[in-house]
């Protein structure tokens, strides 16, 4: 039985800020680290979850994150696989403003379609914008034309999943376990696909920082069983929290 792990980053210093991040390049505050060696233990406590191969975003929270937990289970040899692909969704203008201060201005019902809705984009951030990715080096690869000035859940739906379908999916099916470290928002993307959630339902997905979520996967890669790994209501308190961001 293959098993796919899902593990949102640690707190970022942008989250302890309350602010949108998106793909700001931002690093983990010190609660953050603390909750990427417990998701670390978390796992190394499962029996028959041995970790064969990470993916992460390029985003350095995420690549942290995964150091972090690879260090907790003693496993920091093993393969790992970085793609933009797996980035935070932009969030276009919004990037650096306080979320609650972004509420008191717009309104709750516009920040939420922002944040949470399924195919409303946030106004996009200028080109000659430092917080344009055509203006970071780590992206001079990828062409302009992938590169998001702002986006909607279902831009990151569109993708991600490709890169789901042919760098993760194809190790899965050869039976191995794989991490991948990302994003509220990339891993919203990806567990609407796993779990065949609809635009309406994906809405009211909170993701908390540093909880593992594992999916045992049929041989067709359908999932049989999805849970997280840690205390239920520590969890729903953390999803919480995410909610409540925006006031």
């Amino acid at each position: 039985m293959a098993k796919l792990v899902l593990l949102r980053h640690g707190q970022s210093a942008w989250n302890a800020q309350n602010r949108f991040t998106g793909w700001v390049d931002v690093d983990l505050a010190p609660p953050g680290e603390d909750e990427a060696r417990a998701a670390g233990e978390l796992l190394s406590a499962v029996d028959n979850l041995t970790i064969d191969v990470v993916h992460t975003s390029l985003l350095t929270r995420a690549v942290r994150t995964a150091e972090i937990v690879l260090g907790t289970i003693g496993r920091s040899y093993i393969p790992v696989q970085r793609h933009w692909r797996l980035n935070e969704r932009h969030y276009g203008a919004l990037q650096g403003l306080d979320k609650k201060e972004t509420t008191a201005v717009h309104g709750p019902e516009q920040v939420k379609a922002w944040r949470r809705g399924y195919a409303t984009r946030p106004p996009e951030v200028a080109l000659d914008s430092a917080y344009h990715p055509v203006n970071d080096p780590r992206y001079r690869l990828v062409p302009r034309s992938a590169l998001p000035g702002a986006e909607c859940l279902a831009d990151v739906v569109r993708r991600l999943i490709p890169y789901y379908e042919d760098a993760i999916a194809p190790q899965l099916l050869e039976g191995k376990t794989v991490l991948v470290v990302a994003h509220g928002n990339s891993l919203r993307a990806l567990e609407k696909q796993l779990e065949h959630l609809s635009d309406e339902e994906i809405v009211e997905v909170e993701i908390p920082t540093g909880a593992p979520r594992v999916y045992e996967l049929s041989d067709t890669l359908e999932v049989d069983k999805a849970y997280y790994l840690g205390d239920p209501e520590q969890i729903r308190l953390a999803a919480e929290a995410v909610a409540r961001q925006a006031g």
